[in-house]
């Protein structure tokens, strides 16, 4: 899973680098989707089954984000240069707001790199996203995942239900 830096880094943590996916990234994205523990709580996406699958979603979802000088980032680790997962904010037009997301191969979690990578992003939103509506979504049962958002100060609103799920609700305060 090693990856030679050929972006620019979006954003450094003590521990990461966040850079805008490339096409190259595909099959990381494929293999973080393969662990059925990894998309256990993801709801609204359906499960990837190629490569190529995760090629459409980079340049269908993810790379039309990056003209808005935002998006779903690479984390790289620096110590290994391995790619890790991803994080970063997307603007959702159909709700009016921006989404948090982020998501980590399991041999990572545990290790407080959502937490590092997600408080840099929301770090980068209150100084680029001013005034907008930023929000973490979690499943009510993603006990870790809401704990992330807690602990990077998203303030909980509520709980929606979206595809027939429990989604806790957090909103990032100015």
């Amino acid at each position: 899973m090693r990856y030679l830096l050929a972006m620019a880094t979006m954003l450094e943590t003590r521990r990461l680098l966040l850079r805008e996916m490339t096409e190259a990234d595909a099959g990381h994205l494929f293999a973080l989707n393969q662990n059925p523990k990894v998309t256990r709580y993801i709801v609204g996406e359906p499960p990837l089954t190629t490569r190529e699958q995760a090629l459409a979603v980079l340049r269908e979802r993810v790379f039309p984000q990056y003209a808005l000088g935002l998006g779903r980032w690479a984390c790289i680790e620096k110590r290994s240069g391995d790619f890790i997962g991803w994080c970063g904010v997307k603007h959702l037009p159909e709700d009016g707001e921006y989404d948090l997301g982020y998501r980590f191969f399991e041999q990572h979690w545990g290790q407080g790199y959502a937490t590092e990578a997600a408080s840099a992003v929301c770090d980068f939103a209150r100084q680029h996203l001013s005034g907008k509506r930023v929000v973490g979504k979690a499943m009510r049962d993603n006990r870790a995942s809401r704990r992330v958002l807690e602990k990077i100060g998203l303030v909980f609103e509520g709980d929606v239900e979206s595809e027939g799920c429990q989604l806790a609700v957090y909103v990032l305060a100015a």
